[in-house]
């Protein structure tokens, strides 16, 4: 029996990135492949007619490139950081039904996947915890959750298409308490600059009824500004359109590759890495 979707819910709001995931596997095959979500989306069920007609206009297209480098790009990150720490914890903020953690399995780490716990319910039944997995409900902001995560063997965190949604001050708050709780780990995220949260801000973020973006996370040049947040972080960042691929790929056209130079170079789309000081 497929699961339910209902409209205006919740529910609906992690459909949505999954449907694009799953577009991106069919767009983009040679640089991007979650089979989860197709495996997913046809186990669920919901009328999908809406996004299938957006999914072929232009933007739309473009917009699924950016899910795909956004996602591989974080996954590179994250079995960068198990080379050298193979029985780590890989941590995913905000998880929604992404499974990013799994595909980066390297058969002896610990996977967690953290959100709010209506999500952290749909995801139970949808993907249930594997072996050596942790679906953990929590509110990000109360820092709880730091003493669930075994960070023994050392952590990396990440986050995708979450911070837009948070204040500046709540990303700083969280930062500086991670860099004293997970010391030798890693957080890594994406991120843009103020005009670019600003054109989130018409889309995105509007289903979350937020209006007034000034006070939203952002950021420009992220080692300069994220540094000054604390002496126990070593900030880097890489353009996560082109910043970890050339896109030179038959199935993205020169007009994309012009978009994605765009991208990371006028909005700073970036893939921002936090080393948090310490032993590890």
């Amino acid at each position: 029996m497929k699961y339910k979707i209902e409209k205006n819910t919740v529910q609906v709001t992690l459909i949505i990135p999954l449907y694009a995931r799953k577009v991106c596997s069919e767009l983009y095959p040679n640089l991007y492949r979650d089979e989860t979500a197709v495996r997913l989306i046809d186990e669920i069920d919901y009328d999908f007619s809406e996004a299938e007609k957006k999914s072929h206009s232009l933007m739309q297209r473009f917009g699924s490139l950016e899910v795909a480098m956004r996602q591989n790009d974080l996954a590179w990150e994250v079995r960068d950081y198990l080379k050298t720490h193979p029985n780590a914890a890989v941590v995913n903020l905000g998880c929604g039904l992404d499974s990013t953690g799994r595909s980066c399995d390297n058969d002896s780490c610990k996977i967690y996947n953290l959100d709010f716990p209506d999500v952290i319910a749909v995801r139970n039944e949808l993907l249930p915890a594997g072996e050596r997995e942790e679906n953990i409900p929590c509110d990000l902001n109360n820092t709880e959750w730091f003493r669930k995560i075994d960070s023994s063997n050392g952590a990396v965190f990440f986050a995708s298409g979450v911070f837009y949604y948070f204040l500046t001050e709540q990303v700083k708050a969280l930062v500086q308490g991670m860099a004293d709780a997970f010391p030798g780990s890693v957080l890594v995220f994406d991120a843009a600059n103020r005009a670019a949260v600003k054109m989130i801000a018409k889309t995105w973020l509007k289903s979350a009824k937020i209006r007034d973006v000034s006070a939203y996370f952002a950021v420009s040049d992220a080692p300069k500004e994220i540094d000054a947040w604390s002496s126990h972080l070593q900030v880097t960042s890489r353009g996560y359109m082109l910043g970890y691929n050339d896109l030179k790929d038959p199935s993205v056209s020169g007009f994309f590759r012009f978009l994605a130079r765009a991208g990371d170079g006028m909005m700073k789309m970036q893939i921002v890495k936090i080393r948090f000081g310490g032993e590890q």
